[in-house]
């Protein structure tokens, strides 16, 4: 069992679980299943501003603040008391295709040569993690929520605007690797 713990889950043990998260909270507390807007509740309680967007009940969300303290804390404790022996590795055929681009040092699955910190200060590196992650955070707010939002509850709601929005997801995600990565190697 305790090997078990220590080795990535399959997908198929690991989806189900994730997936489970949807009815258990709809049935057990009528709440939607949710991570990026606890940024707002977060912001909306730490700093209390005139804007109009921070104005709102954010103590009726106060549970999605614990569930994501708790994924915070769970993360903590795995890696105090259960750190890895072996880094989680992609696979050759990835490896290679990043290789071909001109990405050489990996750390496990983690391709150095694009996000580590002497990377930041380069030109590269800006376009990488700043305006890489400007872009994910304006697009979880224009798409009314994240990838995991909109697959996992927006999906199981049947909302057309969460297929809309994976379908986006995919698309962006395919034109990034195949067309905008190579531009910038």
């Amino acid at each position: 069992m305790k090997t078990f713990l220590y080795e990535p889950w399959p997908w198929y043990v690991a989806g189900p679980l994730i997936g489970l998260m949807v009815p258990l909270l709809l049935l057990l507390a009528n709440k939607q299943f949710g991570i990026s807007s606890s940024l707002r509740h977060m912001c909306a309680a730490c700093a209390p501003m005139k804007i109009p967007f921070f104005h709102y009940n954010w103590r009726s969300e106060r549970w999605n603040l614990v569930f994501v303290a708790g994924i915070l804390l769970g993360g903590v404790l795995a890696s105090f008391f259960m750190p890895m022996t072996e880094l989680v590795q992609v696979t050759g055929e990835t490896t290679a295709q990043l290789k071909a681009l001109g990405v050489e040092e990996f750390n496990g699955f983690i391709p150095t040569d694009i996000f580590s910190w002497s990377n930041l200060f380069t030109v590269q590196g800006l376009i990488f993690m700043v305006v890489g992650g400007f872009l994910v955070g304006f697009g979880t707010r224009y798409a009314g929520g994240c990838t995991s939002g909109h697959a996992i509850m927006g999906l199981s709601y049947l909302q057309w605007p969460s297929l809309i929005a994976v379908v986006g997801f995919f698309i962006g995600g395919l034109t990034a690797t195949y067309f905008i990565l190579p531009l910038l190697f």
